[in-house]
């Protein structure tokens, strides 16, 4: 899919972050086309995190531009930027494990008041994920780790994103569950949904992506068209075990 067949979503210029004296970020950037699919990967420690947490709003940039859908996101809170249509699926989930699966996803509509559609939703993710239909009523708790991942996911698109931000999926999940997740990944994509998917595993990040950028130390040292870092001397080696 080409990249000229879309307008910017998201550009982020410069960006920068600092905890106390550790620079996470030493200024990155990044754009993402709307209806694109693109990977951000990374070992751990290279910020991948912070730069998902940058984008929502979750911590302080220090500096940076942020532009989503043409208007800057600074001074924007995080609640704000859920409204405007961003939404993150953080890294080890983040669910009410004491609420059912079906409240879990009710609180992702928290900032709608459409009670029709949002009904109506909530069907459409029991489609996406039939196994979430067999449990609407247990606790999300109770729920093994994919399970938990796909109320993660069902519970941000419950929000209606345009832009869908994702945070090592696939962590803790065993082999058949990371297939089902991507391939659902892919089929969120193809309805239309923007997607910055974080990954420490390269390979099935890049295999489902447009585009990808590679991100060590803080800094974005590789980026391009997936199927080319795939094929790329460097990331075979630092990634790809080749």
């Amino acid at each position: 899919m080409s990249p000229t067949k879309f307008s910017s979503i998201l550009e982020v210029h410069d960006l920068k972050v600092s905890y106390g004296g550790i620079h996470a970020l030493k200024g990155i950037d990044l754009h993402i086309n709307t209806g694109e699919l693109v990977a951000l990967i990374g070992s751990n420690g290279a910020g991948k995190t912070t730069t998902l947490k940058a984008l929502a709003g979750l911590i302080h940039c220090t500096v940076g531009k942020l532009h989503y859908e043409g208007k800057s996101l600074h001074h924007i809170p995080s609640h704000r930027r859920v409204s405007a249509g961003m939404a993150l699926v953080p890294e080890g989930r983040g669910i009410f494990a004491r609420l059912s699966v079906a409240e879990n996803l009710q609180m992702g509509a928290y900032i709608r008041s459409d009670v029709k559609q949002i009904n109506a939703d909530l069907e459409r993710m029991y489609e996406l994920f039939p196994r979430l239909a067999e449990r609407r009523t247990q606790l999300a708790g109770t729920l093994s780790g994919g399970e938990q991942q796909m109320v993660a996911i069902a519970r941000a698109l419950m929000s209606r994103p345009k832009l869908l931000m994702l945070d090592e999926p696939s962590m803790g999940l065993a082999p058949m569950m990371v297939t089902k997740i991507f391939e659902t990944i892919r089929e969120i994509s193809a309805q239309g949904v923007s997607i910055l998917l974080v990954e420490q595993n390269a390979k099935l990040a890049l295999e489902i992506s447009q585009r990808g950028y590679v991100l060590e130390s803080g800094k974005i040292t590789l980026l391009g068209d997936a199927n080319e870092l795939l094929g790329s001397d460097a990331i075979q080696r630092a990634y790809l075990g080749a």
